[in-house]
């Protein structure tokens, strides 16, 4: 069993580090909102991908690959959502372009950021098929599958947070840097079109 938990942490580590939605979503919401609040969109984070590897777990996620059309029907929310979170990133940097004084950012509070991270784990079905898929992988002849998944998934989870941990530590000490209105309307708009990205790719994914 450690050897399976250490083959698993080692691929879980580099899926982890690999730069995608989840690891701009942290450092956006810290250069944004702080520290504390890219913690907490990290938590939504976490808690989205807890949610799919418990259902994977118990065998949910097996429906969800069988059926074309529950996959497609979350698929296509899951891109509405992105986009739409897109859509407002580039609005509220033409905002600030076009306001006499700065406008403050809308989606910092607590409750935003950790709600943002979860939706956008829990409305993307590739998580729930990528649990499905790459966990029963690593255990172990004769270990039951639903503790074993459950234990990988907490692995998983652990190390996710570590790595936002540091996201968010090294947006924070930018963070002032990025103070200026100039440079936050430009954040905006380079995270605004990087959410649109993911979502038009999650759109067309099959």
């Amino acid at each position: 069993m450690m050897t399976a938990c250490l083959a698993f942490a080692a691929m879980a580590a580099l899926i982890t580090i690999t730069p995608g939605l989840d690891t701009m979503l942290v450092l956006r919401t810290t250069l944004t909102g702080g520290r504390r609040i890219g913690y907490l969109a990290a938590l939504g984070v976490t808690a989205g991908c807890l949610t799919w590897a418990v259902a994977g777990a118990a065998g949910l996620t097996a429906l969800l690959a069988a059926s074309r059309t529950a996959f497609d029907v979350l698929r296509v929310a899951g891109a509405c959502y992105l986009l739409y979170l897109g859509g407002r990133a580039l609005w509220q940097a033409r905002r600030r372009g076009t306001a006499q004084e700065d406008v403050p950012d809308v989606d910092v509070t607590a409750r935003s950021a950790f709600r943002t991270g979860l939706v956008t784990n829990l409305l993307n079905p590739k998580i729930g098929v990528f649990y499905m898929s790459l966990l029963p992988q690593f255990v172990p002849d004769g270990a039951p599958v639903f503790v074993t998944s459950l234990l990988f998934a907490l692995i998983h989870a652990a190390l996710g947070l570590l790595w936002f941990a540091l996201v968010a530590l090294a947006a924070g000490a930018a963070r002032r840097a990025l103070s200026r209105p100039a440079a936050r309307r430009r954040l905006q708009q380079i995270t605004g079109v990087a959410f649109i990205a993911f979502g038009l790719r999650l759109a067309t994914t099959h």
